[in-house]
């Protein structure tokens, strides 16, 4: 043992700008309600204008706008109530000049109105007169029928996940089915030959059970993709070769959680080495926990060794795979993760050119009383408390809620420091 590190690492950023894998998944056509979370392919149109008559947006009385101008509390202006209009039919009463229908919110407005007067701003003072106290403008309390939505419009954009909003427009324009991706599915296995199936209900010395398959697959999951579980394989090149081998033929990513000594990332560098043009693209990432991490391209499919301490590996994957995992879905729009600022609890160093991933705990901030505030008026309202320990320690981030970010080019932050925290969902 010499002592020499075996790779040469990559910052995350330079990997995630070179590191691009044509892999996209095929397309299927699904129903609007099987839609949530799935990725159109091509941007959904509307085939009709939204709502697609004029409407009104309150209760109130459609007039027209000239009939009310000068109107007000000591001179207020009269309409004769010609009708009133039926919610989910057409209006059957044109409004005249010096005439009004009564109208609900949502109804359609009749011919030659161009305006609802608010009922807050009118009293029947004898039956079939009103009267106006308020002036409206041409367009006051009016939808036009393509307000919403223009015939053609885009309704649904290509490459973002729909949302529960978005079935809903879909659902008002009459779209009842979507081409989208197919889930990625994603091959995930882990290798060593202390390692053991979680269900293993007696360790022996030396032993550990997977917990970074389960944690990964449920991460896929989360990300719209569809895990494949490969199992557990032994430290053995020839067997880890051929699962990789068949793992690679029927999935659209693999993903291998490597032991952690520098022979076993060796052999499973080698064995992804082997799978196929254009082979790996780095091995070696500069981000803590996580440097060990192999990416490469096989035969089309993305391949990423992640470090085989659960912690690191489940942090690379988060910064790193997840990217790879969406851009595989055809995912081009990604939605932020939910964020907050918070203040930090104490001074963190950092190596510049390194990315650092930090565990942090929140607590409520002290709130300076009412009345003395002053320059605290825009202080977080959070603390973010930072986490330590060593990359093998899982409940590091069970105990965690989110994490803060330090750039490669940064070399920590000080106590007090304002911070962005990525909350864990």
């Amino acid at each position: 043992m010499t002592g020499r590190e075996f790779f040469t690492a990559q910052s995350v950023s330079q990997a995630l700008a070179g590191f691009q894998p044509s892999r996209r998944t095929g397309i299927e056509t699904v129903s609007r309600e099987a839609a949530l979370g799935r990725v159109p392919a091509s941007p959904v149109m509307s085939g009709s204008a939204l709502p697609g008559f004029a409407r009104s947006t309150v209760d109130g009385y459609a007039a027209r706008a000239a009939d009310t101008y000068g109107a007000s509390e000591s001179l207020p202006a009269y309409l004769d109530l010609a009708g009133a209009v039926r919610m989910g039919a057409a209006a059957d009463t044109a409004v005249r000049s010096g005439t009004a229908a009564a109208i609900p919110t949502g109804a359609a407005i009749p011919v030659d109105a161009d305006a609802v007067v608010m009922v807050e701003y009118t009293q029947v003072t004898m039956p079939g007169l009103i009267e106006v106290t308020r002036p409206v403008a041409v367009g006051d309390g009016v939808v036009r029928a393509d307000e919403d939505v223009a015939v053609g419009a885009e309704i649904a954009p290509a490459g973002r996940p729909l949302r529960a909003q978005d079935l809903g427009m879909l659902a008002a324009a009459g779209v009842t089915k979507v081409a989208v991706h197919a889930r990625p599915r994603v091959a995930i296995l882990s290798t060593g030959d202390e390692v053991v199936p979680p269900e293993t209900a007696q360790l022996e010395p030396g032993q550990v059970r997977d917990a970074t398959a389960s944690a990964l697959a449920a991460m896929v999951t989360e990300a719209g993709g569809e895990p494949s579980p490969r199992g557990i394989v032994a430290d053995d090149a020839e067997a880890l070769t051929k699962t990789l081998q068949a793992a690679v033929h029927d999935c659209d990513l693999v993903v291998v959680s490597a032991g952690s000594s520098v022979g076993a990332r060796d052999e499973t560098a080698a064995a992804v080495e082997s799978l196929g043009a254009p082979g790996v693209y780095c091995h070696g990432l500069a981000i803590k926990p996580g440097k060990p991490t192999l990416l490469a391209e096989c035969d089309g499919v993305p391949v990423i060794g992640l470090p085989g301490n659960p912690l690191s590996a489940l942090v690379v994957f988060r910064m790193v795979g997840l990217p790879v995992l969406r851009r595989v879905a055809g995912i081009t729009v990604t939605v932020p993760e939910p964020t907050v600022t918070a203040t930090l609890s104490r001074a963190v160093a950092s190596a510049a050119g390194r990315l650092d991933v930090v565990q942090v705990r929140l607590s409520p901030a002290h709130v300076p009383a009412p009345g003395r505030r002053g320059e605290n008026d825009t202080a977080p309202e959070h603390t973010a408390t930072p986490i330590f320990g060593f990359s093998a320690l899982l409940s590091l981030l069970t105990s965690a809620d989110g994490y803060v970010v330090i750039d490669e080019a940064a070399t920590g932050f000080d106590e007090g420091s304002t911070v962005t925290v990525t909350m864990y969902r």
